[in-house]
């Protein structure tokens, strides 16, 4: 191949591929829970793509062939590696507000947000982007083996017709259809992707975000008794502990994590098709330092849930600077 010939390759493939490369950060990502992980497995898809472009015939659609490629490079990795999951996925909520948090077994690995500037690739698909993302789907999906997530994720989630998915897996129509029904059951079972099958976001969902980051750093738990629900929950990694209803929540955050005013700064951004925020915390010298990135779930008008990732690593992906 002359340099001539595989600039013009290089050039096609590029013309060919790249407008599906956000949708596919987003496949991973379901399929992994993990935006870094999605990250790797979206480059390692174009890495094999560029190796087969010459032999991809177009007996399928470029975005089919890459679906391909991309679900079983996710499959791949899913044979080693662990369930990501959040707090409340490992046992009961707390009690006691005032008890000290545990912290998870080390070898706990954590579910991530996903910045919603990475996966919505163009108005019109945003809000179909929000329902396939929200966090309470992508945790529910933790809990299937790996072969009836991507069935359910191809077909639920994706819309594929159910003989197109058995060519993707490389399996027959009746195995999708009968890997669909069991994880379909399942999720019912659980109880877990309710919220994300509802309506898309309240709203008032922007505006209830800014008070929520108004009351946080005013350390007013006033206002932040106004905004929850009353049964609201509120988990953070990476701890085990959390807590269901505001009679444990608000005593939680006023005697062990709201400190004086000032003690927190919070800069509103989206996850998952749902509000969010970028946390940072005042250090000794007086700087704000990245803790990690909040997700906000909102129902009828206020909040019913807060998920804070607590995790500095996240802050840079969301386009903030890991110190104010």
């Amino acid at each position: 191949m002359t340099p001539d010939q595989f600039a013009a390759d290089t050039e096609q493939f590029a013309a060919d591929t790249e407008p599906f490369r956000r949708e596919l950060l987003a496949h991973c990502y379901r399929m992994l829970g993990s935006v870094h992980d999605a990250e790797d497995l979206v480059q390692e898809t174009y890495l094999r793509a560029w190796r087969g472009y010459g032999e991809f015939e177009s007996r399928s659609s470029v975005r089919t062939w890459l679906y391909r490629i991309a679900t079983n490079t996710c499959l791949n990795a899913l044979e080693h590696s662990s369930r990501r999951m959040l707090p409340s996925g490992l046992g009961s909520p707390e009690t006691d507000p005032l008890r000290p948090r545990a912290a998870a077994d080390a070898s706990a690995t954590w579910l991530e947000p996903v910045p919603d500037v990475l996966t919505a690739a163009d108005p019109a698909a945003i809000v179909t982007a929000r329902e396939g993302l929200r966090l309470a789907l992508i945790a529910s999906l933790q809990y299937l083996p790996a072969m009836q997530r991507a069935v359910l994720i191809l077909r639920d989630v994706l819309g594929f017709p159910a003989v197109e998915v058995a060519g993707l897996l490389g399996t027959s129509t009746a195995a999708v259809k009968s890997a669909l029904q069991r994880a379909r059951a399942r999720l019912d079972q659980l109880g877990l992707a309710a919220d994300d099958m509802s309506e898309p976001e309240d709203p008032r969902a922007r505006a209830l975000l800014n008070e929520y980051i108004a009351a946080f750093e005013k350390s007013d738990s006033v206002a932040l008794e106004r905004l929850l629900h009353a049964d609201a929950t509120l988990e953070a990694t990476p701890w085990r502990t959390w807590f269901a209803g505001n009679v444990t929540c608000l005593p939680f955050l006023r005697a062990q994590v709201l400190g004086p005013a000032g003690t927190w700064r919070m800069l509103p951004t989206g996850a998952n098709g749902q509000p969010a925020a970028a946390s940072y915390y005042r250090d000794d010298e007086g700087r704000y330092q990245a803790y990690g990135i909040l997700v906000l779930t909102v129902t009828a008008g206020r909040i019913s849930r807060v998920v804070v990732f607590g995790d500095p690593g996240l802050v840079p992906l969301f386009g903030f600077p890991p110190a104010l």
